[in-house]
């Protein structure tokens, strides 16, 4: 029996919403949610507004400058321990 080695690759390359969530996707393929009620300036942002982000840190998180937000992915992840 031949045991499938699985790399994790925690760093963002996509970024949707939901009416309710802000979604990412991962390099590695998996897809993490949040609840936009985490992050009031996405939930009360416009549309064009949520359209405007980019990644930092070579995906280890997400920034929309125009709202002065930026999103661990880390946090996302493992919670706010």
């Amino acid at each position: 029996m031949s045991t499938l080695a699985v790399k994790f690759d925690d760093r963002a390359i996509d970024v949707s919403f939901t009416d309710s969530l802000l979604r990412i996707v991962l390099a590695d393929g998996r897809e993490i949610s949040a609840p936009l009620e985490w992050f009031p300036k996405l939930r009360d942002a416009t549309e064009r507004q949520r359209q405007d982000w980019r990644l930092i840190g070579d995906g280890l998180g997400v920034r929309w400058r125009s709202l002065d937000e930026d999103v661990s992915i880390a946090f996302l992840i493992r919670g706010c321990d």
